[in-house]
């Protein structure tokens, strides 16, 4: 899987090649910080997606760097991946977890204005554990609504057992 770089990442990149004596850095601020933003995109870009030694060369080839600069950024790339894809996971949000349901179901029979009058409404309250505290949503739906949430989370979890999202899911971790 190769790495696509958009034409304003590739220009961030462009001033790598100047940029090689590090002690001889006679460039502008701006021009050094589009550098170091396209070197970081490019590093964590490529750590995300955990692309492989062969993908990260032919996706920096198309720069149209130096072989010796093509040499250094792989070094820099394979030393720093698994660093890299650590920090990534520590900076990724926590998301709530599932800790208990409690629902109900509600029908309206009659009102004062309608003697016959059949409403039915499905009230649960879900309790999540979001950095060790507990918080509760209270949600309300009807019958019909809840059997089409439930009909698309069943999709959902349908579509993630294909080979394809499987092998999205393996990418991400």
């Amino acid at each position: 899987m190769l790495l696509v770089l958009s034409e304003e990442q590739k220009a961030h990149l462009g001033c790598l090649p100047g940029a090689g004596a590090a002690g001889k850095l006679n460039i502008g601020v701006d021009t050094l910080q589009h550098g170091i933003e396209g070197l970081t995109y490019l590093l964590t870009e490529s750590s995300k997606l955990m692309i492989s030694e062969i993908d990260f060369q032919e996706s920096i080839h198309v720069l149209g760097f130096s072989d010796e600069l093509n040499k250094l950024l792989l070094q820099l790339y394979l030393d720093n991946r698994k660093e890299i894809r650590s920090i990534l996971s520590e900076l990724a949000p926590k998301l709530p977890s599932y800790h208990s349901l409690e629902w109900r179901l509600d029908v309206q029979l009659a009102s004062r204005s309608l003697r016959q009058q059949i409403k039915p409404a499905v009230t649960m309250k879900l309790h999540l554990n979001e950095n060790e505290d507990q918080t509760a949503q209270v949600l309300q739906t009807d019958p019909a609504t809840l059997l089409h949430l439930i009909q698309q989370l069943e999709q959902a979890l349908g579509e993630m057992k294909t080979n394809h999202c499987r092998r999205i899911v393996r990418n991400m971790k």
